[in-house]
């Protein structure tokens, strides 16, 4: 076996490319940041949840321009308190035939760009998802009331 001898440029030249091509492959490839927790629902919006009433709950399919399914949730909320709301997100869980949850969706059903919801009021929200899982039963998902923010 010959004996190969490295100047010392090619060595420091060598061991840098090493680390740089390291370094990206492990900012690239490495550990993701964790995700922060979604927000929780709060004393007082857990206190205002049967002033927020879901009603004609459906859901509709249909294809996509890029031939994948999306499904909405369709329905109407109404605000039957006392206080403007702001902001309310729903978390949508879908199940398998064995019941076991196979996607959990959060989704806005007053904010956004339809704004708030003062007392009294009724709106139809639409809650488009086309990333659920084969494995979906095509039943209706659980929707359950997640954050409620006032004005």
């Amino acid at each position: 076996m010959p004996d190969v001898k490295l100047s010392p440029t090619t060595l420091v030249l060598t061991l840098g490319a090493a680390l740089i091509i390291g370094l990206f492959g492990w900012l690239t490839f490495g550990p993701a940041p964790a995700a922060p927790p979604p927000p929780k629902l709060s004393q007082e919006g857990r206190a205002y949840l049967p002033s927020l009433k879901l009603d004609n709950v459906h859901m509709q399919a249909a294809e996509s321009y890029v031939n994948s399914r999306l499904v909405e949730i369709l329905g109407d909320i109404t605000n039957g308190g006392t206080r403007t709301v702001k902001l309310a997100e729903v978390i949508c869980v879908f199940r398998d035939y064995n019941g076991q949850e196979v996607a959990r969706e959060r989704a806005i059903v007053i904010g956004g760009r339809q704004g708030s919801l003062p007392p009294g009021q009724k709106r139809e929200f639409r809650l488009p998802f086309d990333t659920i899982p084969p494995t979906w039963n095509q039943a209706m998902p659980t929707l359950v009331i997640a954050q409620i923010q006032f004005e």
